[in-house]
């Protein structure tokens, strides 16, 4: 388990926790301390987007390395810890359920948050029980100042009212591939072509004075065979590849809304008199 006097280094050096296996699982946020001794014994890991998530990692078993924090357990492992507030107070019973999660026994003990990436004091002195430190308490500061916060030390006249504004940004990431893939097919082609041919027919003219010479040259009686060479037309197919048209592959950036709905809190600050009336 990581000393009181490694929290502030580690605090001012905005390090990171990390899983043994050397996969970061986010930044530290806040450390919490025993209310009996000041050991720190949780830290808050900031994940999600932009930070907004804390999860609790129980610092036993921890170690520093540079400016992280190095724990026995894996990334899944302490994203998927129970959702505890991180205001500055862990419960028992938040704390039996962080315990269950990491598979480790403790006592009912509770813990306030020791530092939040301030340069923080683990004087004991300095805490109320229950409460989350901020710095050692001054009994000088009694008299140099106007309010005292009965929950912690010495302030001023005025209090701080924060709230979380909501900071919604977009990343990039890919969704699926597309690619032109050419594969051949074959269809029947049925086209109609005229073609000719060549057929025989007798024809038979009478002897008269103009081809009665022609019927006359030869022998009175003889035997004779004349043959004429017929003709036809086939189809003939020939095939030869053109190009038709040319295809690519384009992008167009189209733009959607999304609607985000997240929990933001805020503080409230209202007076409470002595006669009992809220103002």
């Amino acid at each position: 388990m990581l000393a009181k006097e490694h929290i502030d280094e580690l605090l001012r050096s905005n390090g990171n926790v990390v899983a043994t296996d050397g996969d970061k699982i986010g930044s530290i946020g806040q450390v919490y301390a025993d209310d009996d001794n000041g050991q720190p014994t949780w830290v808050t890991v900031k994940t999600g987007l932009f930070g907004t998530s804390e999860s609790f990692v129980p610092l036993e078993g921890a170690r520093s390395e540079g400016g992280d924090i190095v724990v026995p357990y894996t990334k899944d492992q302490v994203k998927d810890a129970p959702r505890v507030d991180t205001d500055g107070h862990l419960e028992p019973t938040e704390e039996d359920r962080l315990y269950a999660h990491y598979g480790l026994s403790g006592g009912a003990q509770t813990y306030t948050e020791a530092a939040s990436g301030r340069d923080t004091d683990f004087d004991g002195t300095s805490r109320d029980s229950g409460v989350a430190a901020a710095g050692r308490y001054d009994t000088a500061d009694a008299g140099r100042t106007v309010g005292h916060d009965t929950s912690g030390p010495t302030t001023d006249d005025a209090m701080t009212r924060s709230e979380e504004r909501l900071n919604v940004g977009t990343e990039r990431q890919a969704t699926g591939r597309a690619r032109l893939r050419k594969y051949v097919t074959t269809e029947n082609v049925t086209q109609t072509v005229p073609v000719q041919r060549e057929e025989v027919r007798i024809e038979r003219e009478p002897i008269t004075d103009a081809n009665r010479s022609d019927a006359l040259a030869g022998p009175d009686i003889s035997e004779e065979e004349h043959e004429v060479v017929l003709h036809e037309e086939r189809p003939v197919v020939e095939k030869e590849t053109v190009p038709v048209e040319r295809v690519r592959l384009d992008k167009e950036t189209v733009t959607d809304e999304v609607t985000v709905d997240e929990e933001v809190r805020k503080e409230r600050i209202e007076t409470d008199g002595d006669d009992g009336i809220r103002r």
